[in-house]
């Protein structure tokens, strides 16, 4: 502010509080701007708020719209070190015995023992032919290097090590890349030169996974079957054709039950956000959005989407039909006996009215599409944001400029005010002068 500028010759008066006081008159305007941003900004970070709930809604609704995510499944096995099951959410319910008759298994084969398995070539040239793939040998190769010629090769069904099977006796192992039958490979020696190596019958044969499921049988060319029951996976752990393990399927209501929860939750939630807005309005709360169109017009969208009738659901109208009963705070409530008691009697229509039915969209499906309205990239939500972004940028350009502005005028002003004291300083010091020679005219 610099130092103090006063009227010299009349009583001292403080020249920068007259300056402080006219600027800060002339701030009026730059303090309302700056409070219009603050409001603003205010506003942007209370709708950011409304966004992030609208998103928790949206993910809650979003678990409701397929028909396989509606309802998950338990699923339970007598010996789970036999057999390990998981079924997803289009399994069908039942009891099912399974008897594993076989594992899968892939083909093993290994060559006769050799002295060494990194000094002495066993070949010096030729093919070793492999499942129809050949491994071409043009240099002399160890065992050690045979491996790494064999593990090279692209497209090769097999992998290649090398096993110390004695005291300095090694055998080249080779190992079916995949199970079952159709990946057993033939071994077909044109190498020369070397010690050699002879290749027997296999250590262990190809095999593919069999098993009875409800006295059916099951072929699979690996351990884990999913063609036998609808929407179930079977994971073969052991071989036992005495033994029967029995697999219960069944229909998992808890998980659904949890996602009409969460959907409960955030729409409440979103309801708790809406009063605490009208309560902030009441209390003058500048950063309140009570009355923005966006969030009555979503509301609005919401409540009418939850209490509509839907003609999907068959036997089931509306939500409140199988749980989800509004109340008159506006707030929703879920009565899980009335949704039991719905998907006991109707399950397919209970699925058809949060779904849809293939042709006419089921309440959550509904939902959904409504809130892309407000969540999209271009959507609603990011619409206000932006508007409000903007807003408040504009308000910096003229507060900065004002400021700009403010400073000029003070500093005028200052300029002015330092000439005033100056020029009256010196009026004083003449006065002074005048009076001083008065006084010696009176010695006369």
């Amino acid at each position: 502010m610099g130092s103090a500028i006063t009227f010299s010759g009349f009583n001292n008066i403080d020249f920068s509080a007259v300056l402080d006081a006219v600027m800060k008159q002339e701030s009026v305007p730059l303090t309302t701007l700056q409070k219009q941003q603050t409001n603003l900004q205010s506003k942007a970070t209370t709708f950011r708020t409304l966004a992030a709930k609208v998103a928790t809604f949206e993910s809650a609704v979003a678990d409701l719209t397929s028909e396989n995510s509606m309802l998950g499944r338990t699923t339970s096995s007598t010996n789970d070190s036999a057999i390990k099951v998981s079924a997803g959410s289009t399994a069908a319910p039942g009891i099912y015995d399974v008897i594993v008759q076989e594992l899968a298994r892939a083909q093993v084969t290994a060559s006769s023992a050799t002295i060494d398995s990194d000094t002495t070539p066993v070949a010096m040239g030729g093919t070793l032919t492999i499942g129809g793939i050949p491994v071409n040998v043009d240099v002399p190769v160890t065992l050690k290097g045979l491996a790494a010629r064999i593990n090279e090769t692209p497209d090769i069904g097999v992998t290649a090590t090398v096993v110390k099977s004695g005291a300095g006796a090694y055998q080249l192992v080779l190992t079916g890349k995949a199970t079952g039958t159709a990946s057993q490979f033939t071994i077909a020696n044109g190498m020369t030169g070397g010690s050699g190596l002879t290749f027997g019958t296999n250590a262990v044969d190809a095999t593919d996974a069999r098993a009875l499921v409800n006295n059916i049988q099951v072929v699979s060319s690996t351990n884990t079957i999913d063609d036998a029951i609808s929407g179930v996976s079977l994971n073969l752990l052991k071989k036992d054709l005495a033994a029967t393990t029995t697999i219960t399927i069944g229909e998992d209501l808890a998980s659904a039950k949890a996602r009409i929860g969460k959907v409960v939750d955030a729409f409440n939630d979103l309801v708790k956000f809406s009063e605490d807005q009208n309560l902030a309005a009441g209390k003058g709360d500048a950063s309140n959005v009570a009355r923005d169109p966006l969030l009555r017009g979503l509301r609005n969208v919401l409540r009418d989407a939850l209490t509509a009738d839907y003609a999907a659901g068959g036997s089931f109208k509306s939500l409140a039909a199988i749980g989800l009963e509004f109340q008159r705070t506006g707030r929703v409530t879920f009565n899980e006996k009335t949704f039991d008691t719905a998907v006991a009697s109707n399950f397919t229509d209970v699925k058809r009215l949060f779904t849809g039915d293939g042709s006419t969209t089921g309440a959550f499906t509904t939902l959904a599409g409504l809130l892309q309205t407000y969540t999209k990239a271009d959507g609603l939500l990011k619409d206000t944001n932006d508007r409000l972004t903007q807003q408040v940028s504009a308000l910096s350009r003229r507060i900065d400029d004002l400021t700009a502005r403010l400073a000029v005028r003070r500093a005028g002003l200052q300029r002015e005010y330092i000439a005033a004291d100056t020029a009256m300083s010196q009026l004083n010091n003449s006065v002074s002068s005048l009076s001083s020679l008065n006084g010696q005219f009176r010695l006369f």
